[in-house]
């Protein structure tokens, strides 16, 4: 089971400079395969611009997304994760400012992020169980559930 950022974290993804338009940064997400891509200039992170991030603050308001720039609609990088630190700090975080993405820096350096699906996926979210006493006790059997969405009659114009 993973413990430090560094052991599920993307390295080296796709950054975009703060100039860059809307269409730019869509087209390299469309090109990486990506939701997300760091807003940098040079080596000094500015923020994160997400899909989610031209969708709702841009096409919703009916900007052009050719004259509007990375930087006017990323989310700033206000906090960010070392790759030395715990997983369970990147998820208080992530909490705390509800976000799901973390840019991973070190020295000022942006060197990738670490997304909640990362950190998720590598860790165990199982309860250990009990070794002894009453909530050892075994569980009752589950009971199935009666029938399910799709066993229900459906209307004769529907297939």
């Amino acid at each position: 089971m993973a413990r430090y950022v560094r052991e599920v974290m993307t390295a080296g993804v796709a950054a975009v400079r703060p100039d860059a338009s809307l269409v730019e940064a869509a087209r390299l997400m469309r090109a990486q395969d990506v939701g997300d891509v760091l807003v940098a200039r040079g080596d000094r992170l500015i923020g994160v611009l997400t899909d989610r991030d031209i969708a709702v603050r841009a096409v919703a308001e009916g900007v052009d997304p050719l004259a509007v720039s990375a930087q006017s609609v990323c989310t700033r990088s206000s906090v960010s994760v070392r790759p030395d630190d715990e997983l369970a700090t990147a998820l208080r975080l992530m909490r705390r400012h509800a976000v799901r993405r973390l840019p991973v820096v070190e020295g000022g350096r942006p060197l990738g992020l670490v997304s909640l699906r990362d950190v998720t996926a590598h860790q165990d979210c199982r309860p250990e169980p009990p070794r002894s006493g009453p909530a050892a006790a075994p569980r009752p059997a589950r009971v199935p559930r009666q029938g399910r969405w799709d066993d229900r009659p459906r209307p004769p114009h529907l297939p």
